[in-house]
Formats: structure tokens, C-alpha cells, sequence
């Protein structure tokens, strides 16, 4: 029968792929469950394809059955199909083929605008501004479409080229543009440079460590070091890793060659691998001090976590994310690939920092426990480190809170409405490190807000909302309704204008950013913020 054949083929597929999984030190009994488990697969499958109401697609259907299974290990061990391998290797190298733009979903718009176009990119340098409503792709209209469509349609092989339909704020009739496509290299060094003139304090942000960041952190240490750099701070705030060799060679650039940097273990041999520099170092002797939190994760983490295991940098910050494994690539049948756990790496006193614990059904669960249970360990200078948790700095900065106003103001249509409109009634301003917002402009921004469509409280709402459903099911809702409906009155008279003023301290110095990279792109934002930001200058008095 033509289902059997279609059916019989499928779970081949299928097979293939768990005998590729198989562990190579699986017991006798483990390919007995394998071939059971395999054979109710195959007939729930097959009564599937029978009985189920609606037409199921094999591949799909497939999908669904390998991140099922994946989804209960942890959430680096990922599946790519041949159709997907463009996001592996845009995370794995930081290169994919576009134009070099970030989109957004705007609900006013109902469809995806430029947020951002990557300065010297193709989408830049054909004229794409900030705030570009999407309306067509190659004359395919992008209305409901949402931004992972948008975004795919915009990816594509370097050297070909397509129309870009947009409408820009302010202007009457759309504009057509014709982009090819390049190889777009996110960078992972937006932006470094000298931030103190009395100390000498050369800055450096990097954003990823993808390929060939380390080379790029290299080129401009020794340049600001040529313009009389005395001190260096790296940054690695919200960092989430990449390439364990590319972190071995930034700690390298700072240790004698042939240091330990770090070492992984895993269940088969080839997992088990020792890292030492491979370098000579470009200094040994400078100052240095590495800014993290808890974004930090993964190879940032080997990279500050071996500084301080070899008593190289001063660690200052917030803990770090605590991500101690390690994925590599495997190829399975079909063109496809896997992303898989492998090992669990450890710095150089023999610490893992692994924060969670996925064998729960895949939920991460805390496996932090109390200073007095961690194991201790030493740096190179015998300094007391511990495991499990991340990386504890060695100077904590606390951690300011941010009214939830700011987080949603941030996300808004409201907000990227009104740096369209600034955008387009400004001309140029000042340099990144001279900007600022004057208290009338900034007066203008509440005003522009208040008028807006701007909402907030959502959480206090639903959170209300939750507790008067809680309370009607327990019997006591009439006793405390005259409370609610004050509290329910009191946040449907808030004053949006008044909040946004009385949050300027936190507000301001991002909404500058959000300007400058309107005319700076992504190095003029990094710039100005390394000037002002808090933790920066905090940082600059812990040498």
C-alpha cells in the first residue's frame, strides 16, 4: 500500500536518527527499550495517520516527536533541519546572508518595522532608516506576516538582489529600494575606547564571543594601549557566550602562554579536552578588570572566571548566569544537525559553575545551595572561589530597581513613534559623548507620551484581577470589594505624564541612547553609554 510505503519510510527516518543518538556506552539492555520504544512510536504513529481527524504532515509530525524529546533534557540541545540551518550558523559564527537590519512587530502598523539598520551593511547604505515600515518583499505583500517571515525573507544568499517596499513616517508616498545581499558579520565589538582621561582607562564592550572576536579584542587593545591606555575594563554585561577557543584566546592576550584556561569532561573521550593559551600574551602587567551580571553567560563566563581563578582581573558586576556545559555540533541524517550537551567545563581551580539543573523533565531548577555546602577552591593566589552559581565578582555592585513603567515605555510603539518624529525634525546632533537631552526636550518627550496610547500597569492589573478570582472561589470577595475598587480606581487614574517625569533619572539616559543610534548606529549608542553609564563609572573607582 502506498501509506505502508510512505509509513515504513518515515519511520526509517525516524530510526536513523535514535541510532544515531544511541550512546555508545549503552548497556545490553538499552537496545531492547530502544526497539520497543521505537515500535510503539510506529504504531501510534501509524493510527495517527489513520484515524486522526485532520491530515498530519510526517515531517511535521517528526518535528514535533525530536523537540518533544529534546525539550526534556535542557535548552541548548536543539534539532536543525536542513530548512533551518541558517540561524546555527548565524549563532555559532555571528555571519549570515541579508541586508543587516534588526526588526521589530509594531501593533499600531500591523505589520514589521526596521528598528535598526547595521552601520556600512546593505540596507544602510541603500538608504533603510529606523522606523521603515515593511509593506513588501520581492512584491509580496508582508501584511500578517509575522517578524520570523519577515526576517527569513529578508535573509538569503549573499549576492542576490531584491526590491524592499517601505513607508517612512512622514513621508506621503512609499519608497522602493533594490538591496543585495552580503555576508553581514554582527559585531561583537561595537564600540571601544578611551572613557578616562585623569587614569587612562581604555573601554572595551563585546557583545557575543563569536569568530574571530578575539582577534578583533586584540587590534584594539593594543591601539588604545598606543594612545596611552594605562588600565583596561572589559565588558562583558549580557554576554551570552559562543566559542570556547575564541574565550581561551582573549584570557591568552593576558597570561603566560600555556596557561589553563579551562578543561571539559564528558561521557566519551573526545568530549574530554584540556584548554591552555596557545600564545604569547600582548600583556601581562596592565590593570585589568572585567564588568559582568547576569546576563553573562557561558564562554564569558570562562573568560572572567579564569581571569579570576588565575588572579589576572578584578571581577565586578553581579553574579553571573551560572551556564557551566557545552554544546557541540553533530550531523544527523538529512541534512540536519544537532546541538548537544556534551560535557561540563571547569576553570582553572577545578570549579564548575553550572547554576541549574535540567534533569527534571528539561525545568530548570535551581542547584544553588548555601555558602557553607559549596565546595571551596583556590586561585593561583589562593583566594577562596566556589562552584555551582556562576561567577561571584569580587566586588558585587548592587543592582538598582527599575520601575516596570520603564521596561514597557521601552517596548512601546509610543516610544519608537516619538524617535520617528525626532528623527525626522532633526537633522544631525550633537556627538555621541557631548549628547544630551535638555530638560524642554525632555519635557516635550512626557508630554508626546501622555498624549500617546501608551499603557502600563498591565501587571498590577492582571495581578488584581487574579486576586479578586482568588478571592470570590475562598467566599470573601463582597468583604473586601470596597478596597479593590479603590485600588482598581487608583490605577486607572494614574498620571502618565507625572510617572514619566518623576522616572527622568531612569528614563533619560536610555531614551538618549535610542537617539543616537538613530544617527551614530550601534558604536555611537555603546559610546555615549560607556560615558554615563553608572556601572562604568562605579567600575573606573575599584581599580
Amino acid at each position: 500500500m502506498k501509506i505502508s510505503r510512505f509509513y515504513d519510510f518515515t519511520i526509517s527516518r525516524f530510526y536513523l536518527l535514535f541510532v544515531l543518538l544511541l550512546p555508545v556506552s549503552a548497556s545490553a539492555q538499552e537496545p531492547l527499550q530502544l526497539s520497543r520504544g521505537l515500535e510503539i512510536f510506529a504504531d501510534v504513529y501509524r493510527q495517527l495517520d489513520l484515524f486522526y481527524v485532520d491530515t498530519l504532515s510526517a515531517d511535521t509530525a517528526l518535528r514535533w516527536a525530536i523537540n518533544g524529546m529534546l525539550d526534556d533534557l535542557d535548552p541548548y540541545t536543539v534539532y536543525y533541519p536542513d530548512d533551518n540551518q541558517e540561524d546555527l550558523r548565524a549563532m555559532a559564527t555571528g555571519k549570515y546572508g541579508g541586508i543587516g537590519a534588526v526588526i521589530r512587530a509594531s501593533k499600531k502598523a500591523g505589520r514589521s518595522v526596521v528598528e535598526e539598520p547595521y552601520e556600512g551593511c546593505p540596507a544602510q547604505e541603500a538608504g533603510v532608516r529606523a522606523g521603515d515600515i515593511i509593506l513588501s518583499i520581492d512584491g509580496k505583500d508582508t501584511r500578517g506576516w509575522d517578524n520570523a517571515r519577515v526576517s527569513k525573507a529578508l535573509r538569503g544568499e549573499p549576492g542576490t538582489t531584491f526590491e524592499l517596499r517601505v513607508q517612512r513616517p512622514n513621508c506621503v508616498q512609499p519608497l522602493s529600494f533594490r538591496i543585495t545581499r552580503r555576508q553581514i558579520q554582527t559585531p561583537s565589538v561595537p564600540w571601544y575606547g578611551i572613557i578616562d582621561t585623569v587614569a587612562h582607562t581604555g573601554y572595551l564592550y563585546l557583545s557575543s564571543i563569536t569568530e574571530n572576536c578575539a582577534r578583533d579584542v586584540k587590534n584594539a587593545f593594543i591601539e588604545m594601549r598606543q594612545k596611552g591606555m594605562q588600565r583596561f575594563l572589559l565588558d562583558l554585561r549580557d554576554n551570552g557566550g559562543g566559542s570556547v577557543a575564541e574565550a581561551v584566546e582573549i584570557v591568552g592576550m593576558f597570561v603566560p602562554k600555556g596557561s589553563h584556561v579551562v578543561s571539559t569532561k564528558g561521557k566519551v573521550p573526545a568530549t574530554c579536552n584540556d584548554y591552555r593559551t596557545p600564545d604569547e600574551p600582548i600583556d601581562t602587567i596592565m590593570p585589568l578588570a572585567v564588568l559582568v551580571n547576569g546576563g553573562s553567560a557561558s564562554a564569558a563566563e570562562i573568560v572572567s572566571g579564569a581571569l579570576q581563578d588565575l588572579d589576572r582581573a578584578i571581577i565586578i558586576g553581579q553574579r553571573t548566569y551560572g551556564k557551566g556545559i557545552v554544546q557541540a555540533i553533530r550531523d544527523v541524517p538529512y541534512r540536519g544537525q544537532l546541538k548537544i550537551t556534551t560535557s561540563r567545563y571547569y576553570l582553572p581551580s577545578g570549579r564548575c559553575i553550572q547554576s541549574y539543573d535540567y534533569r527534571h523533565g528539561g525545568r530548570k531548577t535551581s542547584s544553588a545551595v548555601g555558602d557553607s555546602l559549596k565546595h571551596v577552591f583556590h586561585t593561583r593566589l589562593g583566594r577562596i572561589v566556589r562552584d555551582d552559581g556562576g561567577i561571584m565578582p569580587d566586588s558585587v555592585l548592587a543592582v538598582d530597581s527599575m520601575p516596570t513603567l520603564v521596561y514597557d515605555l521601552m517596548a512601546s510603539d509610543a516610544l519608537f513613534d516619538y524617535l520617528n518624529n525626532y528623527a525626522a525634525t532633526h537633522d544631525t546632533i550633537a556627538k555621541p559623548d557631548d549628547f544630551v537631552l535638555t530638560d524642554a526636550e525632555y519635557a516635550i518627550f512626557a508630554d508626546s507620551i501622555a498624549v500617546s496610547d501608551f499603557k502600563y500597569n498591565a501587571r498590577t492589573k492582571a495581578a488584581l484581577e487574579q486576586l479578586r478570582q482568588i478571592m470570590s472561589i475562598e467566599g470573601r470577595l463582597s468583604q473586601a470589594q470596597a478596597e479593590l475598587q479603590a485600588l482598581e480606581d487608583k490605577l486607572a487614574s494614574t498620571d502618565t505624564r507625572a510617572d514619566i517625569l518623576s522616572a527622568k533619572k531612569f528614563i533619560q539616559p536610555l531614551l538618549e541612547t535610542e537617539i543616537i543610534s538613530r544617527y551614530y548606529y550601534q558604536r555611537g549608542a555603546m559610546q555615549h553609554h560607556a560615558f554615563r553609564d553608572k556601572d562604568v563609572r562605579r567600575a573606573l573607582k575599584m581599580f
